[in-house]
């Protein structure tokens, strides 16, 4: 990657074997191929993007629609390129589509001790409105409820651009495809 620009595209099958090794190499417990296969075949209320360096899957990013409520149900970034800009350019990405599928809020849940990725949420309008305890069973951890609220506004918009200018002028973010 090397400040090169990913491109966030559409999640298909053919990237799942990629997907499924960041997916062990981030979680103590990962998805099954199944999970994903089930999530990317309802496509009326799931948006899953991958992040493209080149033809190398770096990160992915899962939405799921319920009314006018999009849930962040996975983020995650090959480690090999964390600190890249690949989840903040899935998360522009996803906030970005949001109007578009009739959301007007996003909600997430992260790991109470997950100070980075709370860091990078916050960066997108999350706040913390709640825990569920003992949410992740196979650490013990609780995790942290967030909302973004009205993302459908020109005032989010703005926030969007700014986050993707910040990236832009990095090198790093998503490429126009």
């Amino acid at each position: 990657m090397g400040g090169r620009a990913v491109a966030v595209v559409a999640m298909t099958r053919r990237h799942l074997p990629q997907v499924l090794r960041i997916e062990e190499a981030c979680f103590p417990r990962p998805w099954t191929p199944g999970l994903f296969l089930s999530e990317l075949a309802q496509r009326h209320s799931r948006r899953y993007r991958v992040a493209l360096a080149g033809r190398r899957v770096v990160g992915y990013l899962g939405l799921m629609v319920v009314v006018d409520e999009g849930h962040v149900t996975t983020v995650a970034v090959d480690p090999g390129a964390w600190g890249r800009g690949v989840a903040t350019a899935l998360l522009l990405d996803a906030a970005g589509a949001a109007p578009a599928l009739g959301v007007r809020h996003l909600t997430l849940e992260v790991r109470v001790g997950n100070d980075r990725a709370q860091a990078l949420y916050r960066r997108f309008g999350f706040a913390p409105v709640g825990l569920r305890r003992n949410y992740y069973p196979e650490t013990n951890e609780d995790a942290l409820v967030m909302w973004a609220r009205d993302v459908d506004t020109p005032e989010y918009r703005a926030r969007l651009a700014a986050i993707a200018a910040e990236l832009a002028a990095r090198g790093e973010g998503p490429e126009d495809r």
